[in-house]
């Protein structure tokens, strides 16, 4: 398993659904330069609520023992496992990303597992071809 420390996106995009009283009292905050803007609001929000619960999260990370960061899966790392007969159980806490020339027979014959808790890039017929294995 080939460790990335370049993702081929630094970040995710979500999308929320605020109501009106909310939006509007982060515009106020945003208007008397408490933060630069709403996403500047928001991602401070949520790395305070991450900091309140770090405990928590660090419970959890060492019960699963997840990768942390990004796990990179190459075609070469894949067909390593293959000929050694041998199959991925994956868990990771961050992104994992398997490569575009990985087909998604390769894919199934070496991944026995997916467990991912932030994104997971791969080609659509990757991403179809494990379907049934992710938890």
């Amino acid at each position: 398993m080939t460790q990335s420390l370049r993702p081929t996106r630094d970040s995710e995009k979500i999308t929320i659904n605020l109501g009106y009283v909310d939006l509007g009292s982060i515009d106020l905050l945003v208007k008397e330069s408490a933060f630069a803007n709403r996403t500047d609001f928001i991602r401070s929000a949520i790395r305070n609520e991450l900091a309140r619960h770090e405990e928590l999260a660090r419970q959890a990370r060492a019960r699963d023992n997840p990768v942390l960061g990004i796990c990179h899966l190459a075609r070469r790392d894949l067909e390593a496992r293959r000929d050694a007969g041998t199959k991925l159980d994956l868990r990771v806490l961050g992104l994992l990303s398997i490569a575009d020339d990985v087909s998604p027979d390769l894919a199934r014959a070496t991944i026995r597992s997916v467990s991912v808790l932030g994104g997971f890039q791969a080609s659509k017929e990757v991403k179809s071809a494990l379907q049934d294995r992710l938890t």
